[in-house]
């Protein structure tokens, strides 16, 4: 893909052996349309991710991460920092269960992407996935993704920086353009 760059040295928090990640700048349409799920179907206030899976230019899944949560006051509070996972100092991507306001790894925009290309009656192999509003990808997903036969990851260029929550520069529950 034009402007594709691999991973820079980043210390994930996981993963698979044999896999990386690879970047695409915030003009690529793919991260474009991911960010666009992120900002109108994510209901999760404090990670909001969207997914797109691409096979031969065309898309032919999408998701966006959502929280248990249904009362947008109880998000709000959520994205104020009442989560029990912070609270108990539990890292990223471990014990989803803990927190209703986490969003459990099957509700993680990476997966849902892949239900929706399943419920379409078509297969993943092969095709690409872009994921916009986070910096790596927890081992359910990748589980999920390497099983689905998916080929590569596409993050955004920076996302190491913009997303993790411990990065001084990130944006992480900002719902704005960058």
């Amino acid at each position: 893909m034009a402007g594709e760059k691999t991973s820079p040295k980043i210390n994930y928090p996981y993963i698979p052996e044999g896999r990386e990640i690879k970047y695409v700048p915030d003009d690529n349409p793919f991260m474009r349309l991911a960010e666009n799920l992120r900002n109108t179907q994510s209901t999760d206030g404090v990670h909001p991710t969207g997914a797109v899976v691409v096979f031969r230019n065309e898309v032919i899944g999408t998701g966006a991460n959502q929280s248990r949560l249904k009362s947008k006051r109880a998000r709000s509070l959520h994205k104020r920092g009442f989560c029990i996972r912070r609270m108990l100092k539990i890292p990223s991507g471990q014990k989803y269960w803990l927190c209703p306001g986490c969003a459990l790894s099957k509700h993680h925009a990476e997966l849902r992407s892949i239900r929706d290309i399943l419920r379409n009656g078509k297969s993943a192999k092969g095709a690409d996935m872009y994921l916009y509003g986070h910096w790596w990808c927890c081992k359910p997903c990748w589980d999920g993704i390497q099983k689905a036969g998916i080929r590569n990851v596409y993050l955004l260029e920076g996302s190491e920086r913009l997303f993790d929550r411990n990065h001084p520069d990130n944006i992480v529950g900002g719902r704005f353009k960058l």
